[in-house]
């Protein structure tokens, strides 16, 4: 087994069924932990982990889809797969960076309304309270979610375009019927 192929298959088939899963459950816990930190606080560090897990698996996936584009000719629509599918790593890192601050968001304890002396004090205490600390959280978390999403559903699409196209019979058969 290596990370291009697999039992003499092409391992980017296998790999790309973990991304298309992972992203979208990491985007969904992400922004459920956002909304609600009580769920953060009881996942812990699988948030996180989920996420780094899921930031790893892009580069491997996308090496091993590099490696058979180089195997099945000179394809337009593999091309445009291929550039689709490098455009998601940052989307990928992107929601590390989320869970792994609504993770730490999480952990924080409530921190009390007493007024801050003084004025300087007061500015910074403004920008780090916990409700602007959440909705900041919960706004990133939805805006990277759902552009991690719709970049693993538009790089999908593109690669079944790539994979179907002119592959099958789109007639019926009547012993199909």
């Amino acid at each position: 087994m290596s990370l291009t192929h697999i039992d003499g298959l092409p391992a980017h088939v296998l790999f790309v069924h973990f991304v298309v899963v992972l992203v979208p459950l990491t985007a969904l816990a992400a922004v459920v932990c956002a909304v609600q930190p009580r769920y953060a606080r009881r996942i812990g560090l699988v948030l996180p982990l989920l996420g780094l897990v899921t930031l790893g698996l892009v580069p491997v996936t996308t090496h091993a889809g590099e490696w058979l584009e180089s195997r099945v000719g000179d394809d337009p629509l593999v091309r445009e797969h291929t550039e689709l599918g490098d455009g998601l790593l940052p989307w990928a890192a992107g929601l590390f960076l989320v869970t792994l601050a609504v993770w730490w968001l999480g952990r924080r304890p409530a921190q009390s309304a007493e007024p801050a002396a003084g004025g300087a004090s007061a500015g910074r205490a403004r920008w780090t309270s916990p409700t602007v600390l959440r909705t900041a959280a919960v706004v990133l978390a939805v805006a990277v979610s759902a552009g991690a999403v719709v970049d693993v559903y538009r790089i999908g699409e593109s690669g079944a375009k790539a994979a179907w196209h002119d592959n099958y019979d789109k007639s019926a058969s009547a012993r199909h019927r």
